[in-house]
C-alpha cells in the first residue's frame, strides 16, 4: 500500500503499534549492545540523495553486534554534492557521531563507494574533500569496499 500511487496511505492505530514494536526491538538488547574495548570497531555507512546513515558495531565470532545507529537528512546544499562527496560526508558524520567510542581504536569502515579508498592518494581532490580527510587523519581507520547488497545494514537507515 505504501508504494502505490493510486492508494492513500493511512497510518492507523495498527500501523502505529507495529512501528512502536519495531522501534522497541531495534533499541533494546540484543540488538544494541555495549562495546567490547578489546575488539576493533566497524562502521557501515551509506549516503543517498537526501540522507546519510551509519551503524557502529563490532564482530564477535563472525557476527555483527550493533552498538549505535545514526542517520540524518542532508540540507539543501548537501543534496547537490557529488556522489563521492556524499559518501565521504557519511563517513565524516559517522566518525563525528561515534567519536567517543572509536578514538584510539582500530576502525574498519565499510562503504559501497570504492573511490573513497583512493582519496588519500589523490593530490588534486576538491578542498572540501581534503578538509574532511584531514579530520579523519586522527583515527586509525581502514576503508573496505563492500558492494551495496553486502552493505545493507547502513542502506536501511
Amino acid at each position: 500500500r505504501l508504494l502505490c500511487k493510486e492508494k492513500d496511505f493511512e497510518f492507523d492505530g495498527e500501523c502505529r503499534q507495529a512501528f512502536l514494536e519495531i522501534k522497541a526491538a531495534l533499541c533494546s538488547a540484543p540488538i544494541v549492545q555495549a562495546p567490547n574495548w578489546e575488539l576493533p570497531f566497524e562502521i557501515m555507512c551509506d549516503a543517498s540523495d537526501f540522507a546519510v546513515g551509519a551503524v557502529l558495531g563490532q564482530r564477535v565470532e563472525k557476527r555483527l553486534n550493533v552498538i549505535y545507529y545514526a542517520s540524518r537528512t542532508l540540507d539543501e546544499a548537501q543534496t547537490r554534492y557529488a556522489t563521492t562527496e556524499k559518501e565521504l560526508l557519511a563517513v565524516v558524520f559517522a566518525f563525528d557521531k561515534f567519536r567517543s567510542y572509536i578514538v584510539g581504536s582500530k576502525v574498519v569502515v565499510h562503504t559501497d563507494h570504492a573511490a573513497l579508498k583512493y582519496l588519500y592518494t589523490k593530490k588534486d581532490a576538491k578542498p572540501r574533500l581534503l578538509r574532511w580527510l584531514l579530520l579523519l587523519q586522527e583515527f586509525d581507520l581502514e576503508i573496505v569496499d563492500k558492494k551495496g547488497v553486502e552493505n545493507s545494514v547502513a542502506d536501511h537507515l
